[in-house]
């Protein structure tokens, strides 16, 4: 049985580790591998169709404990604890919840101290007691009856009887309905940079930089304050060396050299034939959900990949979601003359293209509905089965969309555009 100690409107965890409200969900599943002797009966749930619709969910079955992440985000909003005969619970290090404590209405109100008044679901015959960031669920009998008194609704309880909790809930503010989840927190940035938002630069549609808005820990002993997170903005375009990237960027999480190359099947033949003494390598910045693949012989950048990180892809939960977005200009029609069959008027729009752009919302004015896509398979070299299926890719200019059976953009790759 888990011993977890309880920080309302914080976090759920103990000395070696804790789930922390606003952590990426990567991190929370990076705890549960290294506690994966302790922690078993892990569940990942999400919406297959419309993943921005539905918050994801680590649910630990033999604990009785549920993560929720919002779905946009991917940051921890709620921590539910839904059976807490599987864990035991303290709060300022007393023990509130266990196999020989019972948290009754009594218990809570002795750990916890006073709060508002609870409130009465008679629909759902639960009563709720909250304190701020954190809620408790009790099941009423039907045969408790409100009372009101200075026009505040309370229960009234049969004597020697006391509810016990049901569920307790963890969370950021003042009510669990209207909660979000907080900014990340800086116990959660581990000397890295973390990616806000991503432009990419065009000029006459032509793709010319990438702008990063980043939020990285700032300078000075103190990590105790959100005060001490720094905004950067910085600007890394084609042609840039490592050094340059380095320099704007930091260090990459890894370095990945290529080893084969699966579209050259596309080039002439000429180049199919063609073998390369030395291998492109990307920098692959995780924490900023992107990577970046320099020449072998130049040592400049050539292309980048921004990725989504949906639930439901081969490579999900391997970044954090790269927030990008992709102004485009296009031709559409203006007006349309039936009447005689000419071609229409054509005039130009933008298209702003981000990260939870579904593919048909766009599609029509970037190419045409009859092309055909080119169906990438995803598998590794030790297991060659992928449960997710394949994805498709559709070329505009020098950007390839990888596109997901649910509609959904899985990456973006943009190359470096002919000189």
């Amino acid at each position: 049985m888990l011993d977890l100690e309880v920080q309302p409107e914080r976090s759920l965890g103990n000395e070696q580790w804790e789930f922390l409200l606003g952590m990426p969900f990567y991190q929370a599943i990076y705890i549960l591998r290294k506690q994966d002797t302790i922690i078993r009966g892990v569940q990942v749930w999400y919406g297959d169709q419309n993943p921005l619709f539905t918050d994801l969910v680590i649910n630990l079955t033999q604990d009785g404990v549920r993560l929720i992440f919002d779905s946009s985000s991917q940051q921890l909003k709620i921590i539910e604890v839904y059976n807490l005969s599987k864990v035991k619970l303290r709060y300022c290090g007393s023990v509130f919840n266990s196999l020989t404590v019972f948290p009754t209405l009594d218990q809570i109100d002795n750990s916890f101290g006073a709060t508002h008044p609870g409130v009465y679901h008679s629909e759902k015959q639960l009563f709720v007691l909250n304190f701020r960031g954190l809620s408790f669920e009790f099941r009423v009998d039907s045969k408790c009856e409100p009372r009101y008194t200075h026009g505040i609704g309370a229960i009234q309880f049969r004597a020697g009887t006391s509810p016990v909790v049901s569920k307790m809930y963890i969370y950021a503010g003042n009510s669990l309905d209207d909660t979000r989840a907080p900014s990340l927190p800086l116990s959660c940035f581990h000397g890295n940079a973390y990616l806000e938002k991503l432009e990419v630069i065009l000029e006459h549609n032509i793709t010319k930089a990438l702008k990063f808005f980043l939020v990285s820990e700032g300078n000075g002993p103190s990590k105790v304050s959100d005060v001490k997170k720094v905004a950067i903005e910085r600007t890394v375009s084609f042609n840039n060396t490592c050094q340059d990237v380095t320099s704007a960027l930091g260090c990459p999480s890894k370095v990945y050299y290529k080893d084969e190359d699966k579209m050259k099947i596309h080039s002439p033949v000429a180049l199919q034939k063609a073998k390369s003494r030395r291998s492109d390598y990307f920098f692959n910045y995780f924490t900023l959900g992107m990577d970046i693949l320099f020449d072998a012989y130049t040592h400049r950048v050539k292309k980048f990949i921004l990725h989504s990180n949906f639930p439901g892809h081969y490579n999900f939960n391997m970044y954090y979601r790269c927030k990008f977005n992709i102004p485009i200009d296009v031709l559409v029609p203006s007006k349309f003359k039936p009447e005689d069959h000419k071609e229409a008027d054509l005039t130009i729009r933008r298209v702003d293209l981000r990260y939870n752009t579904k593919w048909h919302a766009v599609q029509e004015f970037l190419i045409s509905s009859d092309r055909k896509p080119v169906v990438l398979n995803r598998a590794s070299t030790t297991n060659t089965t992928n449960p997710f299926g394949s994805t498709f890719c559709f070329g505009f200019r020098n950007m390839i969309f990888e596109v997901m059976p649910n509609d959904h953009i899985a990456s973006v790759t943009i190359c470096m555009p002919n000189t």
